[in-house]
Protein backbone atom coordinates (compact mmCIF):
# COMPACT_ATOMS: atom_id res chain seq x y z
CA UNK A 1 0.00 0.00 0.00
CA UNK A 2 1.61 3.25 -0.86
CA UNK A 3 0.75 7.04 0.37
CA UNK A 4 -0.01 8.45 -2.63
CA UNK A 5 -0.35 7.30 -7.00
CA UNK A 6 0.41 9.91 -9.36
CA UNK A 7 -0.94 8.99 -12.57
CA UNK A 8 1.37 11.40 -15.08
CA UNK A 9 4.57 13.42 -14.65
CA UNK A 10 3.67 16.41 -17.18
CA UNK A 11 3.36 20.14 -15.76
CA UNK A 12 1.47 19.42 -12.13
CA UNK A 13 1.77 15.68 -11.40
CA UNK A 14 5.71 16.26 -10.08
CA UNK A 15 4.67 19.21 -8.10
CA UNK A 16 2.51 17.15 -6.07
CA UNK A 17 4.98 14.65 -5.94
CA UNK A 18 7.93 16.86 -4.94
CA UNK A 19 5.83 18.46 -2.05
CA UNK A 20 4.41 15.24 -0.53
CA UNK A 21 7.63 13.34 -0.63
CA UNK A 22 9.54 16.22 0.77
CA UNK A 23 6.51 15.57 3.91
CA UNK A 24 8.21 12.08 4.08
CA UNK A 25 5.21 10.11 2.20
CA UNK A 26 5.68 7.27 0.30
CA UNK A 27 4.93 8.52 -3.36
CA UNK A 28 5.30 6.73 -6.92
CA UNK A 29 4.26 8.48 -10.03
CA UNK A 30 3.67 6.70 -13.07
CA UNK A 31 4.49 8.35 -16.38
CA UNK A 32 2.85 6.81 -19.57
CA UNK A 33 5.92 8.03 -21.48
CA UNK A 34 9.84 8.11 -21.84
CA UNK A 35 12.03 9.85 -20.03
CA UNK A 36 14.91 11.52 -21.34
CA UNK A 37 17.93 10.97 -19.25
CA UNK A 38 20.69 12.12 -21.71
CA UNK A 39 19.02 14.87 -23.66
CA UNK A 40 22.13 16.39 -24.91
CA UNK A 41 22.32 12.63 -26.58
CA UNK A 42 18.90 11.93 -27.31
CA UNK A 43 17.53 15.12 -28.76
CA UNK A 44 18.17 17.20 -31.48
CA UNK A 45 17.42 20.95 -32.48
CA UNK A 46 16.04 19.67 -36.12
CA UNK A 47 12.12 20.80 -35.73
CA UNK A 48 10.31 17.97 -37.68
CA UNK A 49 12.86 15.14 -35.76
CA UNK A 50 11.29 17.02 -32.39
CA UNK A 51 7.42 17.95 -33.25
CA UNK A 52 6.44 15.97 -35.83
CA UNK A 53 2.97 14.92 -34.19
CA UNK A 54 3.50 11.09 -35.88
CA UNK A 55 7.41 10.08 -35.71
CA UNK A 56 8.43 12.86 -33.84
CA UNK A 57 10.31 12.96 -30.14
CA UNK A 58 7.87 15.59 -28.77
CA UNK A 59 4.34 13.42 -29.74
CA UNK A 60 1.30 12.00 -27.35
CA UNK A 61 3.22 8.16 -27.87
CA UNK A 62 4.66 5.42 -26.55
CA UNK A 63 8.94 5.47 -26.12
CA UNK A 64 9.59 3.61 -29.37
CA UNK A 65 8.95 6.27 -32.22
CA UNK A 66 8.85 3.06 -34.66
CA UNK A 67 5.41 2.44 -32.73
CA UNK A 68 2.32 4.75 -33.61
CA UNK A 69 1.19 7.59 -31.75
CA UNK A 70 -1.85 7.25 -29.59
CA UNK A 71 -5.06 7.73 -31.37
CA UNK A 72 -7.47 10.48 -30.82
CA UNK A 73 -10.64 11.50 -32.36
CA UNK A 74 -11.10 15.02 -33.78
CA UNK A 75 -14.24 15.75 -35.70
CA UNK A 76 -13.37 18.85 -36.29
CA UNK A 77 -9.97 19.93 -38.29
CA UNK A 78 -8.02 20.64 -35.16
CA UNK A 79 -4.96 19.27 -33.17
CA UNK A 80 -3.80 19.19 -29.45
CA UNK A 81 -0.21 19.53 -29.36
CA UNK A 82 0.77 18.16 -26.22
CA UNK A 83 4.03 15.70 -25.22
CA UNK A 84 3.93 11.95 -23.41
CA UNK A 85 6.80 11.78 -21.22
CA UNK A 86 8.34 12.84 -18.17
CA UNK A 87 7.68 16.91 -18.43
CA UNK A 88 4.99 16.63 -20.62
CA UNK A 89 3.84 19.29 -22.30
CA UNK A 90 6.54 21.36 -20.54
CA UNK A 91 9.39 19.91 -22.25
CA UNK A 92 8.62 22.88 -25.07
CA UNK A 93 6.78 25.51 -23.59
CA UNK A 94 8.33 28.63 -23.36
CA UNK A 95 8.54 28.57 -19.49
CA UNK A 96 6.26 31.82 -20.10
CA UNK A 97 4.85 31.94 -15.75
CA UNK A 98 2.79 35.09 -15.47
CA UNK A 99 0.27 35.48 -12.78
CA UNK A 100 -3.43 35.26 -14.34
CA UNK A 101 -6.18 38.73 -13.69
CA UNK A 102 -7.84 38.35 -10.41
CA UNK A 103 -10.90 38.57 -11.83
CA UNK A 104 -11.19 34.58 -13.14
CA UNK A 105 -11.50 34.13 -9.17
CA UNK A 106 -14.36 34.59 -6.62
CA UNK A 107 -15.04 37.24 -4.77
CA UNK A 108 -13.20 39.84 -7.24
CA UNK A 109 -15.00 43.10 -7.15
CA UNK A 110 -13.24 45.10 -9.07
CA UNK A 111 -15.00 47.55 -11.71
CA UNK A 112 -14.36 45.24 -14.81
CA UNK A 113 -15.79 42.36 -13.34
CA UNK A 114 -18.16 42.24 -15.97
CA UNK A 115 -15.94 41.51 -18.21
CA UNK A 116 -15.29 38.07 -16.92
CA UNK A 117 -16.83 34.68 -16.91
CA UNK A 118 -17.98 34.96 -13.77
CA UNK A 119 -20.64 32.18 -14.09
CA UNK A 120 -16.64 29.55 -13.84
CA UNK A 121 -14.67 31.45 -11.80
CA UNK A 122 -12.32 29.64 -9.47
CA UNK A 123 -13.95 28.90 -5.81
CA UNK A 124 -11.50 30.47 -3.55
CA UNK A 125 -10.19 34.01 -3.81
CA UNK A 126 -7.00 35.08 -5.93
CA UNK A 127 -5.50 36.62 -2.45
CA UNK A 128 -5.87 32.83 -1.29
CA UNK A 129 -3.35 31.45 -4.04
CA UNK A 130 -0.93 34.29 -3.59
CA UNK A 131 0.97 32.84 -1.53
CA UNK A 132 0.83 29.58 -3.62
CA UNK A 133 2.73 31.44 -6.40
CA UNK A 134 5.23 32.99 -4.48
CA UNK A 135 6.09 29.65 -3.56
CA UNK A 136 6.54 28.08 -7.04
CA UNK A 137 7.94 31.25 -8.67
CA UNK A 138 11.13 30.67 -5.60
CA UNK A 139 11.04 26.94 -6.57
CA UNK A 140 10.97 27.11 -10.35
CA UNK A 141 12.90 29.90 -9.99
CA UNK A 142 10.68 32.39 -11.80
CA UNK A 143 12.12 35.63 -12.59
CA UNK A 144 11.87 38.54 -15.16
CA UNK A 145 13.25 37.81 -18.51
CA UNK A 146 16.18 38.95 -19.72
CA UNK A 147 15.92 41.49 -22.65
CA UNK A 148 16.92 41.76 -26.35
CA UNK A 149 16.35 43.07 -30.07
CA UNK A 150 13.03 41.77 -30.61
CA UNK A 151 11.83 43.10 -26.91
CA UNK A 152 13.06 45.90 -27.82
CA UNK A 153 11.31 46.47 -31.02
CA UNK A 154 7.55 45.27 -29.16
CA UNK A 155 8.36 47.42 -26.48
CA UNK A 156 8.71 50.49 -28.50
CA UNK A 157 5.00 49.86 -30.56
CA UNK A 158 3.68 49.03 -26.90
CA UNK A 159 4.74 52.72 -25.55
CA UNK A 160 3.25 54.19 -28.59
CA UNK A 161 0.05 52.78 -27.92
CA UNK A 162 0.33 54.42 -24.58
CA UNK A 163 0.37 51.51 -22.66
CA UNK A 164 1.22 51.65 -18.26
CA UNK A 165 5.16 49.37 -18.25
CA UNK A 166 3.64 46.92 -15.53
CA UNK A 167 6.71 46.01 -13.50
CA UNK A 168 4.74 44.06 -10.63
CA UNK A 169 4.03 40.36 -10.56
CA UNK A 170 0.12 40.98 -10.23
CA UNK A 171 -2.16 42.15 -13.32
CA UNK A 172 -3.57 45.48 -12.74
CA UNK A 173 -5.09 47.12 -15.79
CA UNK A 174 -3.95 46.83 -19.86
CA UNK A 175 -0.18 46.97 -19.89
CA UNK A 176 3.09 46.33 -21.19
CA UNK A 177 5.95 44.17 -19.35
CA UNK A 178 8.74 41.53 -19.69
CA UNK A 179 7.64 37.65 -19.23
CA UNK A 180 7.62 36.19 -15.67
CA UNK A 181 9.81 33.49 -16.88
CA UNK A 182 10.52 29.67 -15.29
CA UNK A 183 14.02 30.45 -17.19
CA UNK A 184 17.38 30.62 -15.57
CA UNK A 185 18.92 34.27 -16.55
CA UNK A 186 22.01 34.20 -18.27
CA UNK A 187 25.36 34.24 -16.03
CA UNK A 188 29.33 33.93 -17.68
CA UNK A 189 29.61 33.51 -21.07
CA UNK A 190 25.62 32.90 -22.15
CA UNK A 191 23.87 35.33 -24.02
CA UNK A 192 27.68 36.93 -24.89
CA UNK A 193 28.86 34.52 -27.71
CA UNK A 194 27.94 32.16 -30.39
CA UNK A 195 30.64 30.24 -29.90
CA UNK A 196 29.73 26.56 -28.97
CA UNK A 197 33.32 25.99 -27.32
CA UNK A 198 32.56 28.83 -25.11
CA UNK A 199 29.02 28.02 -24.09
CA UNK A 200 29.93 24.97 -21.91
CA UNK A 201 28.80 24.80 -18.22
CA UNK A 202 30.65 25.83 -16.11
CA UNK A 203 31.68 28.80 -18.18
CA UNK A 204 28.08 29.23 -19.53
CA UNK A 205 24.81 29.59 -17.17
CA UNK A 206 21.34 29.74 -17.78
CA UNK A 207 20.11 30.74 -20.66
CA UNK A 208 22.58 31.26 -24.08
CA UNK A 209 19.75 32.36 -26.15
CA UNK A 210 19.69 29.87 -28.53
CA UNK A 211 16.32 30.46 -29.59
CA UNK A 212 15.12 26.52 -29.74
CA UNK A 213 13.14 26.11 -26.40
CA UNK A 214 10.73 23.88 -28.23
CA UNK A 215 12.44 21.33 -28.96
CA UNK A 216 13.70 20.93 -25.26
CA UNK A 217 15.89 22.82 -23.12
CA UNK A 218 19.75 21.24 -23.84
CA UNK A 219 21.19 24.10 -22.65
CA UNK A 220 24.11 25.07 -21.43
CA UNK A 221 25.76 21.88 -22.20
CA UNK A 222 26.89 19.73 -19.87
CA UNK A 223 25.19 21.12 -16.91
CA UNK A 224 23.87 19.03 -14.57
CA UNK A 225 20.00 18.21 -14.86
CA UNK A 226 18.60 20.69 -12.72
CA UNK A 227 21.03 23.61 -14.25
CA UNK A 228 19.35 23.19 -17.96
CA UNK A 229 17.92 26.63 -18.21
CA UNK A 230 14.35 25.90 -18.96
CA UNK A 231 12.42 25.20 -15.76
CA UNK A 232 10.38 21.97 -17.50
CA UNK A 233 9.35 20.24 -15.33
CA UNK A 234 12.12 17.18 -15.96
CA UNK A 235 14.76 19.96 -15.00
CA UNK A 236 13.00 21.46 -11.81
CA UNK A 237 9.99 19.98 -9.93
CA UNK A 238 11.17 15.67 -11.38
CA UNK A 239 14.79 15.93 -9.87
CA UNK A 240 13.99 17.42 -6.71
CA UNK A 241 10.62 14.77 -5.84
CA UNK A 242 13.61 12.18 -7.10
CA UNK A 243 15.89 13.79 -3.89
CA UNK A 244 13.40 14.84 -1.37
CA UNK A 245 15.44 12.97 0.78
CA UNK A 246 18.82 14.36 0.33
CA UNK A 247 17.33 18.78 0.78
CA UNK A 248 14.48 18.09 2.91
CA UNK A 249 14.56 17.45 6.80
CA UNK A 250 12.53 14.10 6.90
CA UNK A 251 11.80 13.78 3.24
CA UNK A 252 11.68 10.80 0.99
CA UNK A 253 12.78 9.95 -2.61
CA UNK A 254 9.68 9.62 -4.89
CA UNK A 255 9.79 6.50 -7.05
CA UNK A 256 8.97 7.31 -10.39
CA UNK A 257 8.28 4.24 -13.13
CA UNK A 258 7.51 5.40 -16.98
CA UNK A 259 6.35 3.36 -19.83
CA UNK A 260 3.58 2.93 -17.10
CA UNK A 261 0.21 3.70 -18.99
CA UNK A 262 -2.90 3.83 -15.93
CA UNK A 263 -5.77 2.07 -17.71
CA UNK A 264 -8.05 1.96 -14.92
CA UNK A 265 -8.47 3.80 -11.47
CA UNK A 266 -9.85 1.18 -8.33
CA UNK A 267 -12.36 2.23 -6.26
CA UNK A 268 -15.13 0.88 -3.45
CA UNK A 269 -17.47 1.84 -2.19
CA UNK A 270 -17.58 3.42 1.60
CA UNK A 271 -21.30 3.72 2.96
CA UNK A 272 -22.63 5.96 0.23
CA UNK A 273 -19.91 7.23 -0.88
CA UNK A 274 -17.13 6.37 -4.02
CA UNK A 275 -13.68 6.04 -2.97
CA UNK A 276 -10.31 5.65 -4.65
CA UNK A 277 -8.32 2.64 -3.67
CA UNK A 278 -5.39 2.37 -6.53
CA UNK A 279 -4.66 2.13 -10.43
CA UNK A 280 -3.98 -0.60 -12.88
CA UNK A 281 -1.54 0.26 -15.31
CA UNK A 282 0.03 -1.71 -18.62
CA UNK A 283 3.74 -2.07 -19.66
CA UNK A 284 4.85 -1.78 -22.88
CA UNK A 285 5.22 -6.17 -22.75
CA UNK A 286 1.31 -6.08 -22.49
CA UNK A 287 1.14 -6.82 -18.62
CA UNK A 288 -1.13 -5.21 -15.98
CA UNK A 289 0.12 -3.87 -12.68
CA UNK A 290 -2.10 -3.32 -9.80
CA UNK A 291 -0.88 -0.20 -7.49
CA UNK A 292 -3.12 0.30 -4.15
CA UNK A 293 -2.78 3.58 -2.44
CA UNK A 294 -4.37 5.72 0.27
CA UNK A 295 -4.55 8.68 -2.36
CA UNK A 296 -5.03 8.98 -6.40
CA UNK A 297 -3.92 11.78 -7.95
CA UNK A 298 -4.71 12.89 -11.66
CA UNK A 299 -2.08 14.58 -13.68
CA UNK A 300 -2.24 12.83 -16.60
CA UNK A 301 -3.91 15.88 -18.67
CA UNK A 302 -6.96 17.35 -19.82
CA UNK A 303 -7.35 14.63 -22.79
CA UNK A 304 -6.48 11.55 -20.73
CA UNK A 305 -7.85 12.24 -17.63
CA UNK A 306 -11.46 12.19 -18.31
CA UNK A 307 -10.90 9.57 -21.03
CA UNK A 308 -9.72 7.32 -17.58
CA UNK A 309 -12.13 8.60 -15.53
CA UNK A 310 -14.51 7.31 -18.05
CA UNK A 311 -13.02 3.97 -18.59
CA UNK A 312 -12.80 3.25 -15.27
CA UNK A 313 -16.36 3.37 -14.73
CA UNK A 314 -16.68 6.30 -11.73
CA UNK A 315 -19.54 8.89 -11.17
CA UNK A 316 -20.47 11.27 -13.42
CA UNK A 317 -23.59 12.56 -12.15
CA UNK A 318 -24.13 15.64 -13.19
CA UNK A 319 -22.46 15.00 -17.30
CA UNK A 320 -19.55 17.58 -16.11
CA UNK A 321 -16.13 15.19 -16.27
CA UNK A 322 -14.63 16.20 -20.01
CA UNK A 323 -16.60 19.39 -20.14
CA UNK A 324 -15.53 22.85 -20.39
CA UNK A 325 -12.53 22.49 -22.36
CA UNK A 326 -11.20 25.84 -23.02
CA UNK A 327 -7.72 26.76 -24.94
CA UNK A 328 -7.44 30.36 -25.59
CA UNK A 329 -8.64 30.38 -29.09
CA UNK A 330 -5.37 31.13 -30.29
CA UNK A 331 -4.62 33.73 -32.87
CA UNK A 332 -1.26 34.81 -34.55
CA UNK A 333 -0.11 38.53 -36.25
CA UNK A 334 3.02 39.27 -37.68
CA UNK A 335 4.63 42.13 -38.56
CA UNK A 336 7.45 42.37 -41.46
CA UNK A 337 9.78 45.13 -40.90
CA UNK A 338 12.80 46.53 -42.63
CA UNK A 339 15.21 46.83 -39.73
CA UNK A 340 16.60 43.46 -37.81
CA UNK A 341 13.92 42.00 -35.26
CA UNK A 342 16.14 39.18 -33.82
CA UNK A 343 12.93 36.90 -34.07
CA UNK A 344 14.61 34.01 -34.18
CA UNK A 345 17.16 34.77 -30.89
CA UNK A 346 16.18 34.02 -27.45
CA UNK A 347 13.99 32.39 -25.67
CA UNK A 348 10.78 31.74 -26.99
CA UNK A 349 8.51 34.55 -25.49
CA UNK A 350 10.35 37.46 -23.03
CA UNK A 351 7.37 40.25 -23.92
CA UNK A 352 3.46 40.18 -23.47
CA UNK A 353 1.00 42.50 -23.16
CA UNK A 354 -2.56 42.29 -20.44
CA UNK A 355 -5.62 43.25 -21.14
CA UNK A 356 -7.71 41.83 -18.27
CA UNK A 357 -10.88 40.71 -18.78
CA UNK A 358 -9.79 40.08 -22.61
CA UNK A 359 -6.37 37.93 -22.56
CA UNK A 360 -2.89 38.70 -23.29
CA UNK A 361 -0.57 39.37 -26.21
CA UNK A 362 3.21 37.31 -26.42
CA UNK A 363 5.68 38.11 -28.17
CA UNK A 364 6.49 35.10 -29.06
CA UNK A 365 10.31 33.54 -30.98
CA UNK A 366 10.26 30.17 -33.06
CA UNK A 367 13.26 29.19 -35.20
CA UNK A 368 12.33 29.20 -39.48
CA UNK A 369 10.64 26.08 -39.70
CA UNK A 370 7.94 26.84 -37.34
CA UNK A 371 7.86 30.17 -38.37
CA UNK A 372 6.96 28.59 -41.53
CA UNK A 373 4.40 26.70 -40.71
CA UNK A 374 2.84 29.74 -38.13
CA UNK A 375 2.35 32.22 -41.37
CA UNK A 376 0.71 29.19 -43.21
CA UNK A 377 -1.74 28.02 -40.54
CA UNK A 378 -5.11 30.03 -40.53
CA UNK A 379 -8.99 28.86 -40.73
CA UNK A 380 -9.66 31.71 -43.25
CA UNK A 381 -8.53 30.72 -46.17
CA UNK A 382 -5.44 31.77 -48.58
CA UNK A 383 -4.95 35.65 -48.08
CA UNK A 384 -6.18 37.48 -51.51
CA UNK A 385 -7.52 34.42 -52.70
CA UNK A 386 -10.78 32.96 -50.25
CA UNK A 387 -11.18 33.65 -46.50
CA UNK A 388 -13.12 30.12 -45.91
CA UNK A 389 -16.12 31.48 -44.71
CA UNK A 390 -14.36 32.26 -41.62
CA UNK A 391 -16.08 35.32 -40.33
CA UNK A 392 -13.66 37.57 -39.05
CA UNK A 393 -11.64 40.73 -40.28
CA UNK A 394 -8.22 41.87 -40.53
CA UNK A 395 -8.47 43.66 -37.79
CA UNK A 396 -5.89 46.54 -38.72
CA UNK A 397 -3.86 43.70 -40.53
CA UNK A 398 -3.10 44.40 -44.51
CA UNK A 399 -3.75 40.73 -45.17
CA UNK A 400 -6.18 38.06 -43.69
CA UNK A 401 -5.20 34.07 -43.92
CA UNK A 402 -2.45 32.42 -45.00
CA UNK A 403 0.51 33.53 -46.41
CA UNK A 404 1.22 31.73 -50.22
CA UNK A 405 3.26 32.35 -53.26
CA UNK A 406 5.73 35.61 -53.31
CA UNK A 407 3.80 36.75 -49.88
CA UNK A 408 5.18 33.91 -48.38
CA UNK A 409 8.32 33.89 -49.31
CA UNK A 410 9.05 37.94 -49.04
CA UNK A 411 8.11 37.16 -45.09
CA UNK A 412 10.05 34.48 -44.68
CA UNK A 413 13.53 35.75 -46.62
CA UNK A 414 14.90 37.04 -43.13
CA UNK A 415 12.69 35.78 -40.32
CA UNK A 416 14.96 38.19 -38.03
CA UNK A 417 13.45 40.72 -39.71
CA UNK A 418 9.68 39.09 -38.65
CA UNK A 419 8.10 40.37 -35.27
CA UNK A 420 5.18 38.11 -34.15
CA UNK A 421 2.67 38.35 -32.03
CA UNK A 422 0.61 35.62 -30.01
CA UNK A 423 -3.60 36.44 -28.75
CA UNK A 424 -4.14 34.47 -25.74
CA UNK A 425 -8.19 35.07 -24.99
CA UNK A 426 -9.49 34.52 -21.94
CA UNK A 427 -11.92 31.85 -23.19
CA UNK A 428 -15.64 31.31 -21.59
CA UNK A 429 -16.22 27.75 -20.31
CA UNK A 430 -18.41 25.94 -22.47
CA UNK A 431 -20.03 22.66 -22.22
CA UNK A 432 -20.22 21.95 -25.13
CA UNK A 433 -16.51 21.94 -25.69
CA UNK A 434 -15.08 18.45 -24.41
CA UNK A 435 -13.42 15.31 -24.09
CA UNK A 436 -15.50 11.82 -24.78
CA UNK A 437 -15.16 8.38 -25.75
CA UNK A 438 -14.99 8.24 -29.39
CA UNK A 439 -17.68 5.85 -31.19
CA UNK A 440 -15.92 5.85 -34.11
CA UNK A 441 -12.25 5.06 -33.76
CA UNK A 442 -11.81 1.30 -32.45
CA UNK A 443 -10.33 0.91 -29.08
CA UNK A 444 -6.52 0.53 -28.83
CA UNK A 445 -4.72 -1.64 -26.38
CA UNK A 446 -5.51 0.88 -23.53
CA UNK A 447 -9.33 1.20 -24.02
CA UNK A 448 -11.95 3.85 -25.68
CA UNK A 449 -9.84 6.61 -27.16
CA UNK A 450 -10.63 10.20 -26.01
CA UNK A 451 -12.64 12.19 -28.64
CA UNK A 452 -12.05 16.47 -28.22
CA UNK A 453 -14.71 18.01 -29.47
CA UNK A 454 -14.14 21.97 -30.10
CA UNK A 455 -17.14 23.88 -31.46
CA UNK A 456 -14.42 26.56 -33.44
CA UNK A 457 -17.06 28.54 -34.56
CA UNK A 458 -19.84 28.54 -32.04
CA UNK A 459 -17.77 30.42 -29.51
CA UNK A 460 -19.42 32.46 -27.11
CA UNK A 461 -19.75 36.06 -27.89
CA UNK A 462 -17.53 37.21 -25.33
CA UNK A 463 -14.96 34.57 -26.61
CA UNK A 464 -14.90 36.17 -30.10
CA UNK A 465 -15.04 39.66 -29.01
CA UNK A 466 -11.86 39.02 -26.91
CA UNK A 467 -9.93 37.38 -29.86
CA UNK A 468 -11.36 40.29 -32.34
CA UNK A 469 -9.54 42.94 -29.52
CA UNK A 470 -6.65 41.39 -29.21
CA UNK A 471 -5.60 40.91 -32.31
CA UNK A 472 -6.72 44.69 -33.34
CA UNK A 473 -4.39 45.36 -30.68
CA UNK A 474 -1.83 43.53 -32.09
CA UNK A 475 -1.62 44.36 -35.14
CA UNK A 476 -1.88 48.42 -33.92
CA UNK A 477 1.24 47.14 -32.49
CA UNK A 478 3.12 46.11 -34.95
CA UNK A 479 2.29 49.37 -37.28
CA UNK A 480 3.47 51.38 -34.51
CA UNK A 481 6.55 49.59 -33.79
CA UNK A 482 7.53 49.94 -37.60
CA UNK A 483 6.22 47.36 -39.55
CA UNK A 484 6.62 47.49 -43.33
CA UNK A 485 3.19 45.37 -43.46
CA UNK A 486 1.15 43.28 -40.92
CA UNK A 487 -0.67 39.83 -41.49
CA UNK A 488 -3.21 38.03 -39.35
CA UNK A 489 -3.21 34.75 -39.43
CA UNK A 490 -6.92 33.85 -38.15
CA UNK A 491 -5.29 30.45 -36.60
CA UNK A 492 -7.42 27.37 -37.51
CA UNK A 493 -8.13 25.32 -33.24
CA UNK A 494 -4.33 24.60 -32.33
CA UNK A 495 -5.12 23.59 -29.01
CA UNK A 496 -1.44 24.29 -27.16
CA UNK A 497 -3.40 25.74 -23.99
CA UNK A 498 -5.66 23.65 -23.08
CA UNK A 499 -7.21 23.95 -19.53
CA UNK A 500 -10.91 22.97 -17.25
CA UNK A 501 -11.54 19.82 -18.58
CA UNK A 502 -12.15 18.36 -15.29
CA UNK A 503 -12.47 21.69 -13.99
CA UNK A 504 -12.81 22.59 -10.05
CA UNK A 505 -15.55 25.23 -9.03
CA UNK A 506 -18.29 26.72 -6.91
CA UNK A 507 -21.48 25.31 -8.80
CA UNK A 508 -21.57 21.67 -8.08
CA UNK A 509 -24.04 21.22 -11.25
CA UNK A 510 -21.55 22.37 -13.15
CA UNK A 511 -17.75 21.20 -12.00
CA UNK A 512 -15.94 17.94 -11.30
CA UNK A 513 -13.84 19.10 -8.68
CA UNK A 514 -14.49 20.74 -5.37
CA UNK A 515 -12.62 23.81 -3.68
CA UNK A 516 -9.40 21.24 -2.44
CA UNK A 517 -9.51 19.54 -6.04
CA UNK A 518 -10.89 16.72 -4.28
CA UNK A 519 -13.39 14.51 -6.79
CA UNK A 520 -16.93 15.72 -5.64
CA UNK A 521 -17.99 12.09 -6.37
CA UNK A 522 -15.09 10.34 -5.31
CA UNK A 523 -13.07 10.23 -2.16
CA UNK A 524 -9.12 10.09 -1.61
CA UNK A 525 -8.80 11.09 -5.83
CA UNK A 526 -7.96 14.39 -6.64
CA UNK A 527 -6.54 16.15 -9.97
CA UNK A 528 -3.59 18.21 -10.47
CA UNK A 529 -3.01 19.43 -13.64
CA UNK A 530 -4.05 22.24 -16.21
CA UNK A 531 -7.61 20.34 -16.19
CA UNK A 532 -8.61 20.82 -12.58
CA UNK A 533 -8.65 24.60 -13.78
CA UNK A 534 -11.93 26.50 -13.20
CA UNK A 535 -11.23 28.37 -16.48
CA UNK A 536 -8.95 30.02 -18.90
CA UNK A 537 -6.97 31.79 -16.12
CA UNK A 538 -7.92 35.47 -17.61
CA UNK A 539 -5.82 34.69 -20.84
CA UNK A 540 -2.50 33.56 -19.10
CA UNK A 541 -0.47 30.98 -19.49
CA UNK A 542 -1.62 27.86 -17.09
CA UNK A 543 1.39 26.38 -16.11
CA UNK A 544 1.99 28.68 -13.20
CA UNK A 545 -1.43 28.43 -12.17
CA UNK A 546 -1.49 24.89 -12.57
CA UNK A 547 1.56 24.57 -10.28
CA UNK A 548 0.24 26.97 -8.26
CA UNK A 549 -2.99 24.99 -7.39
CA UNK A 550 -0.93 21.56 -7.43
CA UNK A 551 0.73 23.10 -4.07
CA UNK A 552 -2.31 24.05 -3.00
CA UNK A 553 -4.23 20.62 -3.23
CA UNK A 554 -0.70 18.53 -2.15
CA UNK A 555 -1.58 20.66 1.34
CA UNK A 556 -4.90 19.99 1.34
CA UNK A 557 -4.02 15.87 0.76
CA UNK A 558 -1.34 16.05 3.25
CA UNK A 559 -3.77 18.06 5.94
CA UNK A 560 -6.38 15.34 5.28
CA UNK A 561 -5.64 12.35 4.72
CA UNK A 562 -2.32 12.31 6.97
CA UNK A 563 -2.78 14.94 9.56
CA UNK A 564 -0.60 17.13 8.73
CA UNK A 565 -0.63 21.47 8.97
CA UNK A 566 0.21 23.64 6.11
CA UNK A 567 3.51 24.87 5.38
CA UNK A 568 2.96 27.07 2.65
CA UNK A 569 3.81 30.76 4.49
CA UNK A 570 5.71 29.19 7.01
CA UNK A 571 8.86 28.46 5.53
CA UNK A 572 11.48 29.22 2.39
CA UNK A 573 10.72 26.71 -0.33
CA UNK A 574 14.12 24.64 -1.17
CA UNK A 575 14.92 26.15 -4.69
CA UNK A 576 15.52 23.72 -7.22
CA UNK A 577 18.61 24.81 -8.21
CA UNK A 578 19.89 25.03 -4.52
CA UNK A 579 23.40 23.26 -4.28
CA UNK A 580 21.35 20.35 -2.36
CA UNK A 581 19.58 19.33 -5.02
CA UNK A 582 22.48 19.39 -7.80
CA UNK A 583 24.69 17.68 -5.68
CA UNK A 584 22.21 14.67 -5.27
CA UNK A 585 21.36 14.71 -8.68
CA UNK A 586 25.48 14.24 -9.71
CA UNK A 587 25.52 11.33 -6.92
CA UNK A 588 22.54 9.62 -8.29
CA UNK A 589 23.00 10.50 -12.00
CA UNK A 590 19.60 12.27 -12.57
Amino acid sequence: MRDIVVVGAGGGGPVVAKELAARGLDVLVLEAGARHLRPEQEWTRLEDDTNDPITGRFRVGPSRREEAPWLRDFPQNSFVWQIAGVGGTTLHYFGNNPRPAAGAFAGYEGADRAEYDTAHVFPFPYAELRPYYEWCEETLPVRTAPMGTKEAVFFRGAERMGLTHQTWKDVRGPSYRAQENAILQPQGTAGRTADPARLLFPEARGCTFCGHCFQGCLEPRRAPRNLKAKRSTDNSYVPMMLTADAWAPGGRAAELVTDAYVVRVLSERAGSRTAARGVVYRTPDGALHTVEARVVVLAGGCIENPRLWLNSGLPNPNDWVGRGLTEHHLDWVVGTFDEYTGESKGAGSNARLDFPGYGGVENVCLPPALQAFAVAYSDAGMSGYYDNGAGVGPQGADTLGRLVGNDLKAALTDVNKLLTALVVTDDDVQAENRVTRSAIIPPDEHGPVPRVEIRHRARTARTRRNREFLAARSAELMRLAGARSVHRLDWAPLLLHVQSSMRMGLDAADSVLDATAEARWVDRLFIADNSALANAAGGANPTLTTQAVATRTAENIFRRYFGGDPWVGREAPTSSIDDRVTQAVLARGL
